[in-house]
């Protein structure tokens, strides 16, 4: 990939498809001076279904995208790419595409903030049936927490209720209720729950409904901007190559008209979009 070193552009934002617009919206917040790129891979969405070989190939074409785009910093906003294909992309790719390039994920901030917020150490996960399957949230959280216990359930009606436009009807009632019931069921110690796709927090109002009470919910978001803002912190030499006048620019792999409507749900704004190929 010929790119001139010392080119500066946009932080990509990559997910596969919409949810990540919420992590990018967050980001934003905390840190509205930098450009940012979105790419969503919705021609080929959902991703939590797929295989980890499939997973992994499609999440490396968006990032090689992002960075012939001049993206020399990109962050996965989808739990999915992030447990399926993140540390292949790190360990493998990166070191013969350009060292000094990043990939980050979502799930590691993640779980580094549930050691400040679960009280007893019993964590729930709502996640895709990619990302529970894959138990990237049990691994990182033994690694960092070996005392704490993860229950997971996977929701693979949450994201269609969203996408959809479902998200406050009564069909996200009876999947909202019957999911968090069997969660809990697992164990009715837990105090935390980690919401381990990007689109669940638009379904937060219906969530805190039927939450038991005392049980935190932790939303993705505010976790990783918090996190990226303390990274570019600690790594001026990421930071230098950050384009910085505020901007922000919208890629689907799917109908750009499309994108742009049910976008501006996630990020409260009028988008428009382009459409590209991967």
């Amino acid at each position: 990939m010929d790119i001139d070193k010392n080119h500066i552009g946009p932080i990509g934002v990559f997910d596969s498809g919409f949810g990540g617009l919420s992590i990018l919206r967050e980001i934003r917040k905390t840190l509205p001076q930098y450009d940012y790129l979105f790419l969503g891979d919705n021609a080929r969405a959902p991703y939590g279904t797929r295989s980890f070989e499939i997973v992994y190939e499609f999440t490396l074409q968006a990032v090689k995208y992002l960075f012939s785009q001049g993206c020399h910093l990109v962050i996965l906003a989808c739990n999915t790419a992030s447990a399926k294909a993140l540390r292949t992309i790190q360990q493998n790719d990166l070191p013969l595409i350009d060292p000094s390039w990043r990939v980050l994920g979502v799930i590691r901030p993640t779980v580094e903030a549930i050691g400040n917020i679960s009280k007893n150490g019993h964590v729930g996960v709502f996640g895709t049936p990619g990302t529970v399957l894959s138990q990237s949230y049990d691994i990182e959280i033994a690694h960092l927490y070996p005392n704490f216990r993860v229950f997971s359930h996977a929701c693979p009606m949450w994201v269609p209720l969203v996408e959809n436009r479902e998200a406050a009807g009564d069909g996200a009632d009876f999947f909202v209720r019957k999911d968090i019931g069997a969660l809990t069921s697992q164990c009715p110690d837990i105090d935390t729950v980690i919401l381990g796709c990007t689109h669940y927090p638009l379904l937060m109002p219906k969530i805190r409904q039927y939450m038991p009470q005392g049980i935190q919910v932790i939303e993705q978001g505010p976790i990783v901007a918090e996190s990226l803002k303390d990274y570019l912190a600690r790594h001026p030499e990421i930071d230098v190559h950050c384009s910085k006048s505020g901007s922000c620019r919208y890629l689907t792999t799917d109908n750009a008209d499309k994108f742009s409507s049910l976008a501006s749900i996630f990020v409260n704004e009028t988008v428009t979009a382009s459409k590209i190929t991967l």
